[in-house]
């Protein structure tokens, strides 16, 4: 973890200073969920109640993970996914594991910051039976939607080589492990994302992030186990259902 280099925060080893405190011991609310599913509006409302953020999970991953074993920067999300994969082969519990190790001068982050966040029953579980004081809002939605989420938020960070996509819905079905996540019905959905101005190497792009993702995370066996925490251990929120005027308002009100 020689990697990590932020103001007030750092890797566990060392006895802990006057101020610090480690974030395995820390009240934190964790944002649990995958790309797409809304985690940008949970945020805003938890900034909004006072409480202080940690280096996202992309930081994270990048200082903890990533640079020490690919001892470079990664930026295509597939291939993030496998040194990730490989990082986990060490460390089961993942981001939370990495997380919870990581140490924190209150003085800069406070007493209890938010991080984004935790993905998947592994890194969830391992979570919520190590640090008992972490707290999560879960946020869900269908995978079809998140494919039109990634297409409409322009992040420089969602990057993934795809191939010539001239025949859009049978490149679709090529991509592994497409039909574990998307069924033919919302694979010809995906298809006609061109007919709303979508290029189709985007959409295609944008699938495979999906799929590539849900290789390594299941939101839905996080979110039911997170459905067996007490309620002020856990907020499950569906960001299709709910507005996200909703969202924020759920998030403060349990807050």
């Amino acid at each position: 973890m020689s990697s990590v280099a932020w103001q007030g925060l750092r890797a566990g080893g060392a006895p802990l200073g006057a101020f610090e405190r480690r974030l395995g011991d820390s009240p934190l609310t964790v944002l649990v969920g995958v790309t797409g599913v809304g985690k940008s509006t949970a945020l805003k409302a938890l900034e909004g109640a006072s409480l202080r953020v940690l280096p996202d999970r992309r930081e994270v991953t990048d200082a903890v993970m990533i640079l020490p074993l690919a001892g470079r920067e990664v930026r295509d999300r597939e291939e993030r996914f496998r040194w990730t994969a490989q990082y986990r082969e060490t460390h089961p519990g993942g981001m939370a594991q990495a997380l919870g190790s990581l140490v924190a001068e209150t003085r800069v982050w406070g007493e209890a910051p938010v991080f984004d966040g935790l993905r998947g029953l592994e890194e969830v579980q391992f979570a919520a039976e190590s640090f008992p004081a972490w707290r999560f809002v879960a946020l869900g939605a269908p995978d079809v939607v998140r494919v039109e989420r990634l297409l409409g938020r322009g992040d420089g960070f969602d990057q993934v080589q795809a191939e010539n996509a001239g025949d859009l819905r049978a490149a679709l079905a090529e991509l592994k492990g497409v039909s574990d996540v998307f069924t033919d019905a919302e694979l010809d959905q995906l298809a006609a994302l061109t007919t709303r101005g979508h290029a189709p190497q985007d959409v295609l792009a944008k699938v495979k992030i999906v799929v590539s993702e849900r290789r390594n995370y299941d939101p839905q066996a996080a979110e039911t186990f997170l459905a067996t925490l007490p309620l002020r251990r856990a907020l499950l929120l569906d960001t299709v259902a709910l507005s996200p005027e909703q969202v924020a308002q759920a998030v403060r009100e349990w807050a």
